[in-house]
């Protein structure tokens, strides 16, 4: 049986969870690529590529995570600081 706890995700997983997470959110909103394209201000087919390989600029991902209403989550990512010991916290 294989660990899937242990498994280190690559840079291409991740763009590829991203994207899939977006056209779902796309869906939920009942939005053809084409709609969504001028919904964000992204360009169609920077929307067709995000979706089928993951990568797109930030830019162009700020805009659609603004539309998804989802620039909060955008704005905290690697906001939190993350502790290597309990002294490093009680030092603060």
């Amino acid at each position: 049986m294989k660990l899937d706890f242990f498994k280190v995700n690559t840079p291409k997983d991740i763009q590829k969870k991203i994207a899939e997470n977006v056209r779902a959110r796309r869906k939920e909103m009942k939005l053809t690529q084409e709609e969504f394209a001028k919904k964000t201000g992204v360009s169609l087919g920077s929307i067709k590529r995000f979706e089928n390989t993951g990568e797109i600029s930030l830019f162009s991902l700020t805009k659609i995570a603004i539309i998804l209403d989802c620039d909060d989550e955008l704005m905290q990512l690697f906001s939190k600081k993350h502790y290597n010991s309990i002294e490093e916290i009680l030092d603060e």
